[in-house]
């Protein structure tokens, strides 16, 4: 981006770091997150290493707004695509539990979304 044009996210005017970078989900972003805010926090007597405030409402965001608790099982089901929750649940049987209509539903609407995404691949 030249030195004279402003960035600005909201009219895609962005860096040249970010025109390669990949799209991540809530979910991954609070497992990179999570580890560095860790990372940092052993390092808290360093107070150069003192976590931002920006970093830390990242992370909240992040933690709050991510539909997926377990990355792994994400993770699978993006790469086999299954269509139908028995697929799914045959694939990763921990998605099993007891009383499974409200987990059917979650997985249900998981695998919506993931066909969303592969559609605008």
């Amino acid at each position: 981006m030249s030195g004279e044009e402003e960035e600005n996210a909201a009219e895609l005017k962005i860096g040249d770091e970010f025109l390669k970078a990949k799209c991540l989900m809530n979910c991954e972003v609070s497992l990179i997150l999570e580890h560095k805010y860790e990372q940092l926090q052993q390092r808290a007597e360093d107070p150069t290493n003192q976590v931002s405030q920006v970093f830390e409402k990242s992370l909240q965001y992040v933690k709050r707004f991510s539909r997926y608790k377990n990355p792994d099982a994400l993770c699978v089901l993006g790469n086999l695509c299954p269509e139908t929750v028995e697929e799914a649940t045959s694939i990763v049987p921990s998605l099993k539990t007891k009383g499974r209509v409200h987990e059917d539903e979650a997985i249900e609407k998981m695998l919506n979304d993931l066909s969303l995404i592969k559609k605008f691949e």
